[in-house]
């Protein structure tokens, strides 16, 4: 299996993307993380649900999580409003990964190697030439251990 060959449509943000908007779209879509892209299309960020979760809890609380015990539950049902007015490039943190990237011919193990190397749940799969980047997909970590999982012959032991 080749990276082109896993690789499958997967939702995209803009850095400059309504934060709000993107994380209805993590939500709708129940997905571990979002592609963050540039104008061009180019991957430029991956920025994980739990990044996102993390921006909603008020630093406070974050601090000292004992806080949250005696938060009420109409101020934590209002915790989507910090992303009102935010951008995703706001949401994204110094710590937060640049994407994997795999070129269309990477075999299923190299993809997996960088997967598990950088911890990544996503890895975009790009085409390069001398001009551009054209970004053919994702392949998220479920797809690929789902596709692994595929391959296995029936009946195999791994012992």
């Amino acid at each position: 299996m080749r990276a082109r060959d896993l690789a499958v449509e997967y939702e995209t943000v803009g850095l400059d993307s309504d934060a709000l908007d993107a994380a209805r779209l993590m939500a709708a879509h129940r997905l571990p993380a979002l592609l963050v892209v540039d104008e061009r299309g180019a991957p430029q960020a991956i920025l994980p649900a739990s990044q996102m979760i993390k921006v909603l809890v008020p630093g406070y609380v974050v601090e000292d999580p004992t806080l949250a015990a005696v938060v009420d539950e109409s101020h934590a049902d209002r915790l989507c409003e910090a992303l009102v007015g935010r951008t995703v490039r706001e949401c994204l943190s110094e710590t937060t990964p640049r994407p994997v990237v795999a070129a269309p011919d990477d075999t299923a193990l190299e993809v997996a190697t960088q997967m598990a190397k950088l911890r990544s749940p996503l890895v975009a799969v790009v085409e390069k030439d001398r001009a551009a980047v054209r970004l053919l997909g994702v392949i998220t970590a479920s797809h690929l251990l789902e596709r692994l999982l595929a391959a296995a012959s029936p009946g195999s032991s791994t012992r």
